[in-house]
């Protein structure tokens, strides 16, 4: 009796293990993919003529500091976008390259902050931490001198190309 007993329990308990791994690889961690982000970004051309201010990050989808970023972009997102637009330009779509020399884009990621009336108001470079860019969101969005452009974090190096992607497809329509 006492081993048919030990046995259901552990019978029971490798079932109960068995369901929490099948639940747990079910549920989704709630972080976006650099993609993802993406996808869902402000299209350029919208934040500048949605009278909002907006915060504009080149990257790249093989990028390591922007995929680490992702989760604390995404939490700014959440808390900051119905006031900031948030656009992403990806440095290996051509399309985007006359920003890229506009801004001088030399490593990714690179944040460039702009008024409600798309004006340059600073920029910065590399992975810095979130409450530093909440920081700057928040004087953005009063219109006050932002705190910590001058920050200089991690960063992936990029090397502009100014020859056009010949093998970009004309119907992508600039997508990407």
């Amino acid at each position: 009796m006492a081993n048919r007993l030990r046995n259901l329990l552990v019978v029971a308990v490798a079932i109960l293990l068995s369901v929490s791994v099948f639940l747990g690889w079910r549920t989704e961690s709630g972080t976006a993919s650099l993609s993802e982000l993406a996808e869902a970004a402000t299209p350029l051309d919208v934040a500048l003529s949605n009278g909002k201010p907006t915060l504009v990050e080149f990257y790249a989808n093989w990028c390591t500091t922007c995929q680490a970023m992702v989760p604390q972009m995404q939490e700014l997102r959440t808390e900051y976008g119905d006031r900031v637009n948030f656009a992403m330009l990806n440095v290996d779509n051509t399309k985007w390259l006359p920003e890229m020399t506009r801004y001088n884009v030399d490593g990714i990621p690179h944040f460039v902050f702009l008024d409600a009336r798309g004006t340059t108001i600073a920029e910065a470079i590399g992975e810095f931490p979130r409450t530093l860019m909440a920081e700057d969101l928040d004087a953005l969005i009063a219109g006050n001198t932002l705190p910590h452009t001058q920050i200089r974090g991690q960063t992936s190096e990029f090397e502009l190309q100014v020859t056009p992607n010949t093998n970009d497809d004309p119907r992508s329509h600039g997508n990407g």
